[in-house]
């Protein structure tokens, strides 16, 4: 699509300025002419950002889940009643005053829409909020005229993402409390209490005072945090930026998620999670009526792990050589064999979407089981180190005491 800036004289005798966005300059004359509007003049602009997307880039602010669903679940119902697109949108861009962000976007949103774009057009302008399977998605609902199906079954499936997402952060919460108690706590010892300890000592003992080896250690981590903790604060900062940066690239990505495939524990987790997101996605668009080659293509995008992303990319370059998609993913160790049996099952039946929902809500449970599980485990190994780190910093000071007891006697 291509943006087209336009001045237009009306019925009345108005002259109008405005864009409109087609995919070249004849279709957007007749778009303009169905319009009532005789152009003038007409050249091509390049696209500018949004305000919307000038926020989501700068001000790192995006539309909540949640909010997205409501949207999608009350536009739904709209079209299902029976009210026009455009008066629906209105209507909702009214119901979210209280939302900047999201107001500017469906203001956008009718804006392309009254130019003459389609409306999943108009969406695919705001990639942050969005995605390419919401997008898709609805351009399939537009094209087969049941757009209010098509938004119903979008809300679902952001519901059961969200869901999920939730849970994960969830369970993951108190291990991350104990560990950041935990780092404090060490620091806390080493900075304010060992020092003290150790003058203690040598007080005690005088200046030639032989220490146990473990009290050494722990006095000479002490002194070296307290003296270089600037040091420590630069090179931790800059470790975390550099990995964080790193991993935001293509191969970085690719290397984390591989790493996560190949942790113990984690890696059920991460193959599960990823399984889920695959069926439910490829579910969502072929029920929608799209091609299969598009469906995997826009699924190797949202499937959140690039390691399946490359998978699903190579099944789509099979699938269009020929071969079936059960037979690509029966051969592919990254998926478990359900998944081939399963989609095996669905181009026999014709009902390889249904087949698939089963699938992701099986895999789903199965996360919220691993999840669970990994959770009672990770706790007690964080008390663990809590207790240990505990320990051995009594230990260091236990010994010493005792040595100077005996001398004393």
């Amino acid at each position: 699509m291509t943006i087209f800036s336009y001045i237009a004289v009306n019925d009345a005798g108005q002259t109008i300025n405005g864009n409109v966005d087609q995919s070249d300059r004849a279709t957007a004359i007749n778009a303009l002419t169905k319009q009532g509007l005789r152009p003038v003049s007409i050249s091509e602009t390049k696209p500018k950002a949004t305000t919307s997307e000038s926020k989501s880039m700068f001000g790192h602010k995006k539309v909540k889940s949640d909010q997205l669903v409501m949207f999608t679940r009350q536009l739904s119902a709209m079209i299902s009643a029976g009210v026009p697109l455009l008066r629906g949108l209105t209507a909702l861009s009214d119901h979210v005053a209280d939302n900047p962000l999201l107001r500017s976007i469906l203001l956008g949103v009718i804006q392309s829409v009254e130019s003459g774009s389609t409306f999943g057009d108009a969406l695919a302008k705001y990639p942050n909020t969005f995605n390419d399977i919401y997008v898709n998605m609805v351009r399939a609902g537009e094209a087969a005229g049941i757009l209010d199906e098509i938004l119903q079954r979008l809300a679902t499936q952001q519901e059961k993402s969200m869901t999920m997402r939730k849970k994960i952060k969830a369970s993951m919460a108190y291990p991350v409390v104990l560990l950041c108690i935990t780092v404090t706590a060490f620091f806390g010892l080493m900075i304010f209490i060992i020092p003290q300890i150790g003058k203690i000592m040598t007080d005690l003992g005088g200046p030639g005072a032989k220490l146990p080896a473990i009290t050494l250690v722990m006095l000479g981590i002490s002194s070296f945090i307290v003296h270089y903790w600037y040091l420590i604060i630069i090179i931790s900062g800059a470790v975390v930026y550099g990995v964080m940066k790193y991993i935001k690239t293509k191969k970085g990505r690719y290397q984390f998620h591989s790493l996560l495939l190949k942790l113990p524990m984690f890696n059920t987790i991460v193959m599960k999670v990823a399984v889920a997101h695959f069926a439910r996605t490829f579910s969502a668009l072929i029920e929608a009526g799209v091609a299969v080659l598009e469906a995997l293509t826009v699924t190797s995008r949202a499937v959140g792990n690039s390691v399946y992303e490359e998978a699903l990319v190579e099944a789509e370059k099979q699938v269009k050589n020929g071969k079936t998609l059960s037979s690509v993913m029966e051969a592919n160790k990254l998926f478990p064999s359900i998944i081939s049996q399963m989609l095996l099952v669905g181009e026999e039946t014709g009902q390889t979407d249904k087949v698939l929902v089963k699938v992701a809500d099986f895999y789903e449970e199965e996360v919220d089981d691993a999840i669970a599980s990994i959770s009672s485990i990770v706790e007690p190994i964080m008390i663990i180190i809590m207790g240990s780190m505990v320990g051995l910093i009594a230990l260091s000071v236990m010994l010493p005491i005792a040595q100077l007891s005996q001398n004393v006697r």
